[in-house]
């Protein structure tokens, strides 16, 4: 029998499964709600996809042939994993719609974003969560392609980005700020050389093109980037290296207040210069405005209300500069 290009129809299977079931062409037809003449042409039409007979006809009541008792225990087995895999892709679909999806640049998403998720969870039921933490150029293209619901970066209003126009809005969640921090061993020397005037250069560690916060600090501190005394040592995409290369006693690095917050209060990093050297951000959660699935839009609703209500975001404490002294 040559199977040729003929199409398989799912139907035929379960017509085949029936009649094998019943040994009745009547029977089986009935219960797939089908004429018989048609299930009839079904049968056949699947033997010729196979490219062999699956029936004996010439038995009462019809039986399979070897050829189909094969066949029976393979479609059998089919459909049970069809029936699987569309129950499973049904319930990853309803997994789906209860799911956040969030970007965060890297900063954020261990300093801010597990306090503020526990805020949330306090007031909110929320379900699973997919998180995608990168720089900030990674984590923008993540939401202007919309494979993520939520952006949670760094921003300044003097500071644009491609997510600053009519599709996509934010909130501010809070604030924080950009401060030049070494080690209290490191300010010592610096302070030296800021002294001594001469051309001693001070090692700094600055953000590659692609961060966000390199973006802000390359705008709003010019003089400090551009100063001829200051020599860039390293340069990486995220502060949470720079924080460990600042530890680490190999120059200064301006770093987020938020990161740095224990590390200030146990001496281990001190913060240089004045509030010159320092650039106020803000910690803003961007959404597109295109509606999003329900969970999504609860949560953002209820983040909307909940920044209304606070009349003011309270502001970080700025801590102290360090002095620049001559002695370590």
């Amino acid at each position: 029998m040559d199977t040729g290009t003929k199409p398989l129809h799912f139907g035929w299977l379960k017509d085949f499964l029936a009649l094998a079931e019943s040994g009745n062409f009547s029977r089986a037809a009935e219960e797939r709600t089908i004429a018989q003449p048609a299930l009839s042409r079904h049968i056949r039409g699947l033997e010729e996809w196979v490219g062999t007979e699956l029936i004996d006809r010439s038995t009462h009541p019809v039986a399979l042939t070897p050829a189909g008792v094969r066949f029976r225990k393979d479609v059998e087995g089919l459909l049970e994993r069809l029936e699987t895999a569309r129950n499973d892709a049904c319930k990853e679909e309803r997994i789906a719609r209860r799911s956040l999806s969030f970007a965060a640049t890297h900063a954020l998403s261990m300093a801010f974003f597990p306090r503020w998720l526990g805020t949330l969870e306090s007031h909110l039921p929320i379900g699973p969560i997919q998180m995608t933490s990168d720089h900030f150029r990674a984590c923008e293209e993540l939401v202007l392609q919309q494979k993520v619901q939520f952006l949670l970066c760094h921003g300044h209003d003097q500071v644009p980005t491609r997510l600053v126009d009519a599709d996509f809005d934010y909130l501010q969640l809070g604030q924080d700020t950009l401060v030049p921090a070494c080690t209290a061993r490191m300010a010592a020397a610096v302070g030296q050389a800021m002294a001594d005037g001469g051309g001693t250069e001070v090692p700094v560690m600055l953000y590659s093109i692609d961060s966000g916060l390199g973006h802000i600090f390359r705008n709003r501190v010019p003089a400090v980037a551009g100063q001829e005394r200051f020599r860039t040592v390293f340069t990486a995409h995220h502060a949470v290296l720079l924080k460990a290369m600042a530890l680490d006693g190999r120059g200064v690095a301006w770093l987020p207040l938020s990161l740095i917050t224990e590390e200030l209060a146990l001496r281990k990093l001190v913060v240089l210069g004045d509030a010159a050297w320092q650039v106020p951000l803000q910690i803003r959660l961007f959404r597109q405005r295109e509606r999003m699935a329900e969970p999504a839009e609860e949560l953002w609703a209820f983040i909307t209300r909940s920044t209304r209500d606070a009349s003011a975001v309270r502001k970080p404490a700025r801590p102290p500069p360090a002095k620049l002294a001559r002695n370590p």
